[in-house]
């Protein structure tokens, strides 16, 4: 049996505090709790139909504020490390050693711009942090189909950077 809407708006005002608390350890950053605490109350709103009543409610909230904080920075990871699209590479946050290794990234850049579009497009998606079905809602196209694409993509840029003796 779900919570009634206005019981579970009530209940999620008075856990706003602990809510604050808690994103506050999480980010260490006042702006960014503040903003992790909205997009939890948000989440737990649109989500509110999927709590049960006469379990945990606010080890409910806690658990999706935890989850959206790891898929943020998880993501935020992602971006950082993998691509600056920048021309500058020394604003890339990965160690590559020594100058060679540099140029090899640029090749590799060049590998992915030559893939098709039907490739291209959900592998550029995954490197900067989409999940698969987000690609897979985001372009109206089957699970299956992206993680396909994905893997042929992959497949495809080992192939062209064993050619220049890349990988």
């Amino acid at each position: 049996m779900a919570v009634k809407p206005f019981q579970l708006r009530e209940e999620l005002v008075q856990l706003q505090k602990n809510m604050m608390s808690f994103a506050l350890t999480l980010t260490t950053n006042y702006d960014e709790a503040e903003d992790l605490t909205q997009e939890t109350l948000l989440k737990a709103l649109d989500n509110q139909d999927k709590f049960v009543e006469n379990t945990n409610f606010k080890g409910w909230v806690l658990t999706i504020m935890r989850n959206l904080f790891i898929n943020n920075y998880r993501l935020t990871v992602r971006n950082y490390t993998l691509f600056d699209s920048s021309a500058n590479l020394y604003n890339l946050k990965a160690d590559f050693g020594s100058p060679e290794h540099c140029c090899n990234f640029q090749y590799i850049e060049k590998a992915i711009e030559g893939l098709n579009n039907e490739l291209k497009q959900p592998f550029s998606m995954y490197i900067t942090g989409y999940k698969y079905d987000e690609i897979a809602e985001s372009l109206g196209l089957p699970l299956g189909t992206i993680k396909s694409r994905i893997f042929f993509a992959r497949r495809e840029l080992q192939k062209q950077l064993k050619e220049l003796d890349i990988n």
